[in-house]
């Protein structure tokens, strides 16, 4: 057998090896948004938010007093058909999944555990690291919480608008809305939890480091 077959043997053995199996996608769904869940109280409990559809939920929440976990589930609701069409129906039912699941848990955990007290930049902080951490797990094993990364993939595929450009003008919309919704301190450790969060993707999640498969 030749080296380059026997390195196609071997990538393929790895592959089968580490393919995930149908228990472990529930587990990591089942964590991945309960972590998430946890983020979101603590900014929902210190009156901050976060960006793409579920800061866009938790400024309707502020403002209406509506559920958020309603709220977020309905907000992205238009992206799955754009998730079917780019990603394929195996990410989309375990986005489907996912934002489900972090709807209902989101208003399962408050009754769950008593905040007497907690320090906004802590909130901050402790949110993103944890949204953070839940988000990875979701996206480790091809699933995420929908939203506007759907959207801004489909325009930069069907026009050529590039994806972070939007990406920014949609969450610096709703960063303006916020300063009137939520007040200026609050939009700053909103802003902190948003940094911390996205460094923790940034950092884990790189091609190379960390292959779902």
């Amino acid at each position: 057998m030749s080296i380059l077959s026997r390195r196609a043997v071997s990538a393929s053995d790895v592959a089968s090896t580490t393919a995930h199996r149908p228990y472990e996608d529930v587990q990591a769904l089942l964590t991945g948004t309960l972590f998430v869940a946890l983020g979101v109280v603590l900014f929902r409990h210190a009156g901050l938010f976060t960006g793409g559809t579920a800061g866009l939920a938790f400024l309707l929440h502020y403002t209406t007093g509506w559920s958020f976990g309603l709220l977020f589930f309905l907000v992205n609701m238009p992206f799955y058909w754009l998730a079917w069409r780019r990603m394929g129906p195996v990410f989309t039912a375990k986005t489907f999944a996912s934002v489900a699941l972090l709807a209902l848990l989101s208003e399962l955990v408050p009754a769950w555990i008593d905040i007497a007290a907690l320090n906004t930049g802590f909130a901050a902080i402790a949110g993103g690291l944890l949204t953070g951490a839940g988000m990875l797990m979701l996206f480790r094993h091809r699933a995420s919480l929908g939203g506007f990364n759907v959207l801004v993939l489909w325009l930069q595929e069907r026009y050529g608008w590039r994806a972070g450009h939007i990406q920014m003008v949609m969450d610096c919309a709703i960063v303006l809305v916020a300063l009137v919704v939520v007040g200026g301190a609050q939009v700053l450790w909103s802003v902190v939890g948003a940094v911390v969060l996205n460094l923790s993707l940034a950092i884990n999640h790189r091609p190379g480091r960390y292959m779902a498969v």
